[in-house]
């Protein structure tokens, strides 16, 4: 039972799955603005080209990307030499970006060149502090340990991030927490952060008219931006290698700064903006798909339901069994009981980056996690409704000559059945809710407005995620209680009331 649920998870997973094969070009960005542009810009470019492109959007952090990159997963997607060298392949100690694009061809992946801006790292303040205090080089914050810093979260542990910057300029800052690089800038506006960590490109820079405080170190490298594409998919498809490089020196800082402006600030689509820069630049007309709400709620639910339902159907497979033993067996119940809750203390994005190694990106690992999730409550409540029996009955099933899989099967299992509803439904609530952090890898759902409205600023998206995953909490909720009221015989049904 327990083999056959997780193979059939797994045939779902694998369903799950974008269509990648034959001639489809996987598109992936990074899960802030810029980057999301940039896939637009690619996914545009190759159908201009007349090639069949998806842009799989906001996927996550570099190294998820690079490693989705690697294992086929995607096909493209945009990134910075800067943290090519200094990060994804820091090991090898690469002197220049001719060096670096050896490396990744060794690896099966090329790179094409610059597309003409450098958006290096920085460090930003309220100008009105900084003068107030006199900070106008990063070496100047050694006068301020009282200053509060926010960095992004993957800033916090690159290695061109924020422990060198801290040993190359001796910062004696202690109160440095990690945080969304969007919710940052709301933070030093509000006055609960003092210093952030800045891409120069940032449209917001210019925005909340804030000092760029001078690397006077030189501590950060140039981060000029590159696509990286497969090899193998390359000489599949040759067009793909000329889409890419028609937008080499396209783009200096001064463009890619207003078209992040247009998206963060002017509430214009990342493909509008895409599309008006190709055709201004380029010559190119491409059109642009847009999805008005009510099609994007659906296919949000689709996703999301997907999700809730294929991980919670292969844990109650798995998991009932597991909880029959528990009861039966006392002591390999304490290990099945223990086992299970120790998975349920794992915090849901950790347990997300664990899948990715073995599973990769999108749906597989997300389905995994939830499906893990599921079984604490549905093993504890199935164990606790078989252990709980009044004894009075298990003792008249004996004295009615029933084998022991009788019993279970005629007595016990329906005399527990209120308690593993519970459990089931209790399961099925928690997906529902953990399922939005999916879309932190690509797996869709509800949280997939959630994550662009964080970024974006909008609480309108926002509620377009959050509204519809409460109701649909709420609707499984109301469903098991119609379930149980089909399925329960009236008189073991809990009573309401006195």
């Amino acid at each position: 039972m327990a083999r056959s649920s997780v193979a059939w998870l797994l045939v779902v997973a694998a369903a799950a799955l974008p269509a990648a094969a034959g001639e489809r070009i996987v598109v992936g960005s990074k899960k802030f603005t810029e980057a999301v542009i940039l896939g637009e810009l690619a996914t545009l470019s190759l159908r201009a080209a007349g090639l069949d492109a998806e842009h799989r959007r906001e996927l996550g952090g570099t190294r998820v990307l690079f490693d989705a990159l690697e294992a086929g997963q995607i096909d493209v997607y945009a990134d910075y030499t800067g943290t090519l060298r200094l990060e994804v392949l820091k090991h090898l100690n690469l002197p220049d970006d001719r060096a670096l694009a050896a490396a990744l061809a060794e690896r099966g992946i090329l790179m094409t060149p610059p597309l003409g801006f450098n958006n290096t790292y920085a460090l930003g303040m309220r100008r009105e502090q900084a003068e107030r205090l006199g900070v106008r080089t990063i070496s100047d914050l050694r006068r301020h340990p009282e200053l509060r810093f926010g960095f992004s979260n993957e800033f916090m542990d690159r290695a061109d991030g924020w422990p060198g910057l801290r040993q190359r300029y001796r910062l004696p800052q202690t109160r440095v927490r990690g945080l969304d690089h969007d919710l940052a800038y709301r933070g030093l506006e509000s006055g609960d952060l003092d210093v952030m960590d800045l891409y120069s490109t940032d449209a917001e820079i210019a925005y909340y008219d804030l000092a760029v405080l001078t690397d006077d170190r030189g501590y950060f490298p140039t981060y000029y931006a590159v696509y990286l594409y497969r090899r193998d998919r390359a000489e599949q498809i040759p067009a793909l290698r000329s889409a890419l490089e028609r937008l080499a020196g396209t783009l200096d800082e001064t463009s890619i700064s207003r078209l992040n402006a247009r998206v963060k600030l002017g509430g214009e689509s990342e493909a509008e903006v895409a599309a008006s820069f190709l055709a201004e630049s380029l010559g190119l007309s491409v059109a642009v798909e847009s999805a008005g709400r009510a099609a994007r709620l659906l296919a949000r639910t689709r996703e999301h339901l997907m999700l809730v339902a294929a991980s919670l159907a292969a844990a109650i497979l798995l998991a009932i069994p597991l909880g029959v033993v528990a009861a039966k067996l006392p002591r390999a119940g304490q290990l099945i009981l223990g086992a299970v809750g120790v998975v349920q203390t794992i915090p849901a994005l950790a347990l997300l980056v664990f899948m990715i190694p073995l599973l990769g990106i999108y749906e597989p690992p997300a389905l995994v996690a939830l499906f893990l999730y599921s079984l604490l409550p549905i093993v504890r409540n199935t164990h606790s409704g078989l252990t709980t029996i009044p004894p009075p009955l298990v003792e008249s099933a004996l004295a009615l000559g029933l084998s022991p899989a009788a019993r279970l099967r005629r007595i016990e299992l329906p005399l527990a059945l209120p308690s593993i509803l519970a459990g089931i439904q209790t399961a099925a609530v928690i997906n529902v809710g953990f399922a939005t952090l999916g879309a932190l890898i690509g797996a869709g759902g509800y949280g997939q407005p959630i994550l662009t409205g964080i970024r974006l600023d909008d609480v309108g998206l926002i509620l377009e995620g959050a509204v519809p995953a409460a109701l649909m909490a709420l609707a499984v909720q109301g469903l098991f209680e119609l379930a149980a009221r089909a399925l329960i015989p009236r008189g073991l049904r809990p009573r309401r009331g006195g």
